[in-house]
């Protein structure tokens, strides 16, 4: 989602010119929903998979590109380019990429301290300042897909419905706590609304155990929905509340209004971008500690967030 802002540039700088994004294919859905982007191609190798004969024979299947933007810093990242010999081959430096990349830059971290900002520049000449205000990432989205989506899932389109994303694949100092969750569901059950439970197989513990805290107030949707599902239902909901997550852009993204749950990580470096997000942190004195276990032990960033106050900017 992050990279949005920085295909938005492109367009605005050329907007004759095709976009095509090279990716995993778990992706691609996202960068579908893009109106900048006209094709999607995935990449056949998984991560960490090096293939170096595999990696030259499939850069010689693409087209002619007149420009290549790497986002990753890998080495391997800047390989297919390189192979598909892509005349303009951009991004920062890392990994010892000298060759590779041809239009290499320094990051100044400072200057560009969000992940957004870093991606957005790359679409300017090297040396040049970031072109302030950078556009907020967006996706689009279509009603009738959006209601197909509710009808084969059987969700009442008609109520309206919170939709909560528990999972953090970073680790548990990300999580918030499964019983806040569960009274926060159990809150907006009584207001008659739907909850709504998004994430994927690898959620589905955390989400089996939220529904069965609330007293089946939910409807544990872990695994049973594609990320062009997920994305569908994130439209429809009327309330988002979820932790610094992927699913987080993609409700901030959607312009939905959220609870953006932080606890080891920083608000600072990958916020929401969206004005009908809320950032919600203790800002204890320990955090953000960027680990993916508390180092305390009692993971007090999140424990102590309680429910009230997530209901509370909710209301706002």
């Amino acid at each position: 989602m992050l990279s949005h802002p920085l295909l938005v540039r492109l367009k605005e700088g050329r907007p004759e010119d095709a976009i095509d994004v090279l990716g995993p294919p778990w992706a691609l859905p996202v960068y579908r929903r893009m109106p900048e982007v006209d094709r999607t191609l995935a990449l056949p190798f998984g991560h960490g998979d090096l293939q170096l004969g595999a990696r030259r024979a499939f850069a010689r299947t693409l087209p002619a590109y007149e420009q290549a933007i790497v986002l990753p810093n890998s080495w391997k990242s800047a390989l297919i380019p390189w192979h598909a010999n892509v005349p303009v081959r951009t991004g920062y430096r890392g990994e010892m990429r000298y060759g590779l990349l041809n239009d290499l830059r320094a990051l100044d971290e400072k200057a560009l301290p969000r992940i957004v900002e870093r991606y957005a520049a790359l679409a300017q000449p090297a040396g040049e300042a970031l072109r302030r205000p950078v556009p907020e990432p967006r996706l689009a989205t279509d009603r009738a897909q959006v209601a197909a989506t509710l009808a084969r899932l059987g969700l009442d389109a008609a109520r309206p419905a919170a939709a909560f994303a528990p999972g953090a694949e970073y680790g548990p100092a990300k999580r918030w706590p499964a019983r806040h969750f569960a009274e926060l569901a159990r809150t907006f059950a009584a207001r008659g609304w739907q909850v709504w439970l998004l994430g994927s197989a690898k959620d589905a513990a955390i989400t089996a155990e939220i529904r069965a805290q609330s007293g089946d107030a939910c409807v544990d949707l872990a695994g049973r929905t594609s990320l062009d599902e997920a994305i569908d239902l994130l439209a429809a909901a009327a309330r988002v509340v979820t932790n610094d997550s992927g699913l987080m852009h993609i409700a901030a993204a959607l312009d939905r209004p959220t609870a953006a749950l932080f606890g080891s990580s920083s608000p600072e470096f990958t916020p929401p971008l969206s004005a009908h997000a809320r950032v919600i942190s203790l800002r204890l004195s320990c955090s953000p500690c960027f680990a993916r276990v508390c180092p305390l032990g009692h993971t007090n960033c999140l424990e102590q967030l309680e429910p009230a106050r997530v209901l509370a900017a909710l209301d706002e």
